[in-house]
């Protein structure tokens, strides 16, 4: 199997990597061509473009144009430890040992606005530049035009070098778009995490991005290959529920948060 996450708005670089091992992106010469015009925008620029406050906007103006790429621990960070939402919390990388990361450089991949797609290990430089920007390039008129087929192609790259039957989509509507389903050369599964509330079950997001990591942990600790295993997912009180799933959205519920 092969899974694709969204990468976080939050970033941590202040903690110690927890592996001295790195690998470097893929896609450097694009991501290079987009931190090039993102350099040439202003804090004000950005804070239109991103719709964030003013002193974030200034610290990711800072942040491109310290920006350059040639990628060193010493200036930049493993992806899946740098990256600290929610959907990271439940996957809790730093828990992973060195066997288990092996193995996630093979069958996960995160999805990334500047990046394209990256291996966890891949070391990356701070950025905030969301999938779905509408930001002006060579290429088209936002990111998804400048991605183009870029993304599944690699994606379909990595599901013919591991033989994967399955691409299981953990990313968010966002950032999944930024994939052409119909080109992928993997049966599509889009699991979906409900929690009970007010007498039914409802999709929780802060909830449902942390499962999305629980299951990614769970599917690399336990090498998940087949879809059978998938469903056995049983992480902080989830289970699957046959009655709410459909053969490409397997649903999992839990009555307590």
């Amino acid at each position: 199997m092969l899974y694709v996450i969204s990468p976080a708005k939050n970033l941590d670089y202040e903690t110690k990597p927890t592996t001295d091992k790195y690998t470097q992106p893929e896609l450097m010469d694009d991501a290079q061509e987009l931190a090039k015009v993102c350099k040439t925008l202003t804090p004000q620029d950005l804070s239109s473009l991103m719709h964030i406050s003013d002193k974030l906007a200034g610290l990711n103006a800072a942040r491109f144009e310290e920006w350059q790429p040639d990628f060193t621990p010493d200036n930049a960070k493993q992806a899946v430890l740098a990256f600290n939402g929610d959907v990271y919390t439940g996957l809790e990388a730093e828990s992973l040992n060195e066997q288990e990361l092996e193995y996630a450089q093979t069958h996960l991949r995160i999805l990334s606005g500047l990046y394209g797609l990256l291996k966890p290990l891949d070391l990356m430089q701070p950025y905030r530049l969301e999938m779905g920007t509408k930001l002006a390039n060579d290429r088209g008129d936002n990111l998804y035009q400048f991605w183009g087929d870029i993304i599944t192609n690699k994606l379909n790259e990595q599901i013919e070098a591991i033989n994967a039957p399955y691409l299981i989509n953990l990313a968010s509507n966002e950032y999944f778009k930024s994939v052409k389903k119909k080109q992928l050369k993997a049966e599509l599964i889009t699991p979906t995490f409900k929690d009970w509330k007010n007498g039914q079950y409802k999709m929780i997001s802060f909830y449902a991005k942390k499962a999305r990591g629980m299951m990614v942990q769970y599917m690399i600790k336990n090498k998940v290959e087949t879809m059978d295993d998938l469903l056995k997912f049983n992480m902080d009180g989830y289970e699957y529920n046959a009655e709410l799933s459909k053969p490409d959205a397997p649903c999992f519920t839990r009555k307590e948060s």
